[in-house]
């Protein structure tokens, strides 16, 4: 392991930020920290960067203590929501700053930078820019170069906090593919806080989610998303319908409905989910749970419909070719969750 975290906890008075905190990511890994406001992931970053002294812990990076080096020493790049660029610097200055501002001895010669600062334009896709102050870049752009100050040290780990927070969604969306691409090429282990689900699946190797200051669950993208390790991480990890039920020699009780219990479901009172779009539509006189439609609204070929089932309003969702035809308000169905997940303790 490239980077190991060791029972990491940190309070604020007597707000505990982080309790216990132990986790692992590869050499070169896009580890993402993924988890709600107040969940302990901005914390644990400014843990890595030197800015924030835990309370007890210990991080190793590369065979060395990590706790235990100065700042400058760590060799860390850092990109913060908000930039974070010199108003008064030029694109090239702010690339070159980390470079600049080292000891004499240490500094590299100015035709050193200058080739540094060229590549690094080359590489987030600036040419051209590099005389131009931050005030005339997108924000899409001012977060290129702050990605690109961060790289200019060649450092041994990326942190990124919540780099897109401040971008519009088409951007974030552009800079996420974008983003990826430049992790694989610079080679560098990267830490990347978030709080949007989609960006984390969509962008790491493995995902870290967080809640309350505790690791809930640590896996790749497709396994926390498949196999949430509690009610907290399936519903946080996307739209999910929630429903109390009872598992009984190996038959699962939800309602009116009887079926097959997963396999490994805990016996007694459940909470059940399922994901609105993972459902198939009968009459009511078929199998699944009786359910009455209260609204639809289409947009374009998916659509959402709000059902009324066993006294609660659950929204389910569908492809148009999948939608049975006659499903209208007022209409009585059956529902039947295709990939039900079962969790101890009733709702």
């Amino acid at each position: 392991m490239a980077l190991e975290i060791r029972g990491i906890s940190k309070a604020f008075g007597r707000f505990p930020a982080l309790k216990n905190v132990s986790l692992q990511a590869h050499d070169k890994e896009f580890l993402a920290l993924l988890g709600p406001s107040g969940s302990g992931k901005t914390t644990l970053l400014r843990v890595l960067a030197g800015l924030e002294t835990p309370d007890a812990g210990e991080v190793n990076f590369g065979g060395e203590d990590f706790l235990s080096l100065p700042v400058r020493k760590r060799r860390v790049g850092m990109v913060f929501q908000h930039y974070a660029l010199f108003r008064h610097m030029t694109v090239a200055q702010n690339i070159a700053f980390g470079l600049s501002v080292r000891p004499r001895a240490e500094r590299p010669s100015k035709e050193a930078v200058k080739a540094r600062v060229s590549e690094l334009l080359s590489l987030v896709q600036l040419d051209g820019l590099e005389k131009r102050f931050p005030t005339q870049l997108s924000g899409g752009q001012r977060q290129r170069v702050a990605l690109a100050r961060a790289l200019a040290i060649e450092p041994r780990m990326l942190l990124l906090d919540e780099p897109f927070g401040a971008l519009d969604a088409q951007v974030r969306r552009e800079l996420r593919r974008w983003l990826r691409e430049l992790h694989d090429r610079a080679g560098v282990t990267t830490v990347f806080v978030t709080h949007d689900q989609e960006e984390a699946l969509d962008l790491a190797d493995r995902v870290a989610i967080l809640k309350d200051g505790e690791l809930k669950q640590l896996g790749r993208p497709n396994e926390v998303y498949e196999n949430p390790a509690d009610p907290f991480v399936y519903d946080f990890l996307g739209a999910a319908c929630r429903m109390p039920g009872v598992v009984h020699g190996g038959r699962l009780t939800v309602a009116d409905w009887e079926t097959k219990a997963p396999v490994g479901a805990p016996d007694g009172a459940v909470e059940v989910f399922f994901r609105p779009d993972e459902v198939t539509f009968a009459p009511s006189d078929g199998a699944g749970l009786a359910a009455e439609v209260r609204a639809i609204a289409a947009r374009g070929p998916d659509v959402r419909i709000e059902c009324l089932i066993e006294g609660r309003i659950v929204e389910l969702e569908a492809h148009g070719p999948t939608l049975p035809p006659g499903v209208a308000p007022g209409l009585s169905l059956r529902i039947k969750p295709l990939r039900p997940k079962v969790y101890a303790g009733a709702a």
